[in-house]
């Protein structure tokens, strides 16, 4: 990884876009886990749905690490840190 060779100082409008971002990882994997848990507590109680909510189950995984990466690109960009 390339980071920055000097202090690294951030505008006001740099941290808001931070924070930002950050807020919108954090609904979006919440939103992520929410579901899984749904699902699972839905075939507790309903086992007959299992084969619908496996699916679901298997296509939150992709999408917590999706929105991590989002952050993650927009955080390195931010802070200058480049990848080889």
């Amino acid at each position: 990884m390339g980071l920055p060779s000097q202090p690294v100082t951030l505008s006001v409008a740099q941290v808001e876009q931070i924070n930002k971002e950050l807020s919108t990882m954090r609904h979006d994997v919440n939103n992520y886990l929410s579901l899984m848990l749904a699902a699972v507590e839905l075939v507790k109680f309903k086992p007959d749905t299992a084969p619908k909510m496996m699916d679901n189950l298997a296509q939150q995984p992709p999408k917590v690490t999706q929105s991590i990466a989002r952050f993650s690109g927009e955080l390195e960009k931010i802070l200058g840190i480049t990848k080889p």
